[in-house]
């Protein structure tokens, strides 16, 4: 298994793992008039749209 040689200094760890981060999912507003923003591919939570045909009904 592979062991690093030489102890990786502070600065270069926190240099790495700045890069390391979450990004924002990407949105798209749904069809409905309300234009809620929602994850692509995946029905609107609150009207229950997909591709513009009613999947879910709302209580």
């Amino acid at each position: 298994m592979a062991v690093p040689k030489r102890k990786m200094s502070r600065s270069n760890t926190r240099h790495r793992r700045a890069r390391w981060k979450a990004s924002l999912p990407p949105l798209t507003p749904c069809p409905c008039p309300r234009r809620e923003m929602v994850l692509p591919h995946r029905a609107c939570v609150h009207c229950g749209l997909y591709r513009g045909r009613q999947v879910v009904e709302q209580p």
